[in-house]
């Protein structure tokens, strides 16, 4: 156990490029299955093809629509900052467009005034901006770092993909469990870690592209930042991508952007909410058994804790709990089975 924690330590830096080679691993190892058919006994050959492709198809595009994002958060901060955007001003005329009756309500409520509302939301959208532009000019500074890890991933991915059908089974072997229980946990990592990829964060990537279409249909500035937000909001099953959508709704019919506004619920509710249900059961092929609620606060909270992460760290988490908790429950269901008829003949001698 010391010697486990002591590598943890050693490895620490590394630990969320491992755990995306793993993934990696695990979602493309049916492609290297079909390519080792194809090259029988090339498992080199094999691994490396689909280390290209998973370069080529996922690394590669990612790291465009990064830079993208970046580069359209940094502007919106700078914009934030000249005052070239003031929420406030928006939310004015927002709540000017509002019936007599609501602008009563909304005035009377949360901090007492619109007007100071008003001046909290801006002050924390401008901080979301200047996060953003942070964590990008972090990642500008440890770029050495970022791509010494970015390495390491791949390197790891590749033995991974060619070795895998070895190293599961030996560590699924070594585990201090019944063979019986750490299968099942193994299976259970392995079905969620895929099912949240293919059947959460692709569906995620989908309806966030669709949104940064239709912002961009409709002349919205930095479609592709609300894009990429709108794809975080759809990782969280009881949020969704409205929470986006819908407040841009709201403010394009308030200020006589009627046609624009039409375009952007009518693809939110027939065209971004309809891909999760389209796409989903296709993607997914078998139900993981997570309540929507623990997903919800496992994914929040894998975030806060591991970042970006955990979008897939959260729900195992939560997944394998549920299965230790169900095992538990076996045995302990179990044992009492088995005590029961022993109890039996004893408590039947003396009625006897």
């Amino acid at each position: 156990m010391l010697i486990t924690i002591g590598l943890g330590l050693v490895v620490t830096t590394f630990m969320g490029a491992l755990l995306w080679s793993t993934l990696a691993a695990i979602l493309f190892q049916p492609l290297f299955q079909r390519l080792l058919a194809h090259w029988p006994g090339r498992r080199n050959r094999a691994a490396l093809v689909t280390l290209l492709v998973i370069t080529v198809a996922v690394i590669i595009p990612a790291l465009i629509v990064g830079s993208m994002v970046v580069d359209q958060a940094a502007g919106v901060y700078g914009q934030f900052r000249s005052g070239q955007i003031n929420v406030a001003s928006y939310f004015e005329q927002v709540h000017d467009a509002l019936p007599q009756r609501l602008q009563q309500v909304l005035d009377n409520s949360g901090f007492g005034s619109f007007e100071r509302a008003q001046a909290q939301l801006s002050e924390a959208i401008s901080n979301s901006a200047g996060m953003l532009a942070r964590r990008a000019f972090s990642i500008g500074a440890n770029a050495a770092a970022f791509v010494l890890a970015f390495g390491v991933g791949l390197y790891v991915t590749f033995f991974l993909l060619r070795d895998g059908e070895r190293l599961g089974p030996a560590v699924v072997g070594a585990l201090p469990l019944e063979h019986r229980v750490a299968t099942r946990l193994a299976d259970k990592f392995v079905t969620v870690a895929r099912a949240t990829i293919k059947g959460s964060v692709v569906v995620a990537l989908v309806q966030g592209a669709l949104g940064a279409v239709t912002f961009w249909i409709v002349g919205l500035p930095a479609a592709l930042l609300w894009g990429v937000l709108m794809a975080i909001a759809a990782l969280l099953p009881a949020i969704g991508p409205a929470i986006i959508w819908g407040p841009v709704a709201i403010y394009l019919f308030a200020t006589g952007a009627i046609w624009q506004a039409g375009v952007v619920i009518a693809s939110g509710v027939l065209v971004i909410g309809l891909a999760d249900n389209i796409l989903r059961p296709m993607l997914v092929g078998r139900d993981t058994g997570i309540p929507d609620w623990l997903v919800l606060v496992t994914t929040l909270g894998g975030i806060e804790l591991v970042g970006l992460s955990g979008i897939v760290v959260g729900p195992i988490v939560g997944a394998l709990f549920l299965t230790g908790l169900g095992i538990l429950t076996e045995k302990r269901l179990g044992t009492r089975a088995a005590e029961e008829p022993a109890r039996s003949p004893s408590q039947a001698d003396p009625g006897s």
